[in-house]
């Protein structure tokens, strides 16, 4: 799966490790940074992060900051982003299944890195359900 990667400083940590870990599972990872932990803005990493899913270039995305808020709220702007703040394995598997979410945010300073993988894995491999949740994800976007 081409998957698409952005962090702020507060997450470049853990960004490093599930890119690792996200490669050695067979993904192909486009990175948009940060690429250190020195402060910066996470809209600069995360819009091209997001443009690039809305584009084709990446079936899916995994953003992280420090709260996970600022990193969802940005990548949110963009019209046919869906991204979601899951706290659990079952949120992250929900967020698929019933709205059909392209991007996973992960809460960089509350969440660990095993519960981080556990969630990325159910994200990307639940399937969005469709049926009744078509109608509902069809009238996210702004009129």
């Amino acid at each position: 799966m081409k998957i698409a990667l952005a962090t702020d400083h507060a997450g470049f940590e853990m960004k490093e490790k599930i890119k690792t870990y996200l490669i050695e599972k067979g993904n192909e990872i486009q990175d948009f940074g940060t690429f250190s932990d020195n402060s910066m803005d996470y809209p600069d990493a995360i819009h091209p992060a997001a443009t690039s899913i809305e584009n084709g270039d990446n079936e899916m995305g995994v953003i992280l900051c420090g709260s996970g808020q600022g990193a969802m709220i940005t990548a949110n702007k963009h019209q046919n982003i869906r991204a979601s703040l899951p706290w659990s394995v079952e949120l992250a598997k929900l967020s698929r299944q019933h709205n059909n979410a392209n991007i996973i945010t992960i809460a960089a300073r509350f969440i660990s890195l095993e519960l981080a993988k556990e969630m990325i894995n159910t994200f990307l491999s639940t399937n969005f359900e469709a049926g009744r949740h078509r109608t509902r994800v069809e009238k996210i976007a702004c009129m």
